[in-house]
């Protein structure tokens, strides 16, 4: 699966994120889980990201947040 290029504006500045169809539909439902919009989002995750690549840390973003889920619900 080839990944989807976007272009967003974040903090001022165009950047693109590449990622796949599968992580794409995650980050919009994340969204609007929490009522932001996806380019909100991503600037979220591109200010907490450290020297990791915005790709690669919107990607880790989405795996530590299907985890701390999955979490909860084992507790549940």
């Amino acid at each position: 699966m080839r990944p989807e290029k976007r272009s967003f504006s974040i903090q001022g500045h165009r950047t693109s994120v590449s990622l796949e169809t599968a992580f794409w539909l995650e980050l919009k439902d994340a969204a609007a889980e929490d009522g932001v919009t996806l380019a909100g989002l991503i600037n979220t995750i591109d200010k907490t990201r450290g020297a990791a690549g915005l790709s690669s840390a919107v990607r880790v973003w989405l795996l530590e947040r299907l985890k701390a889920r999955a979490a909860g619900k084992a507790k549940a």
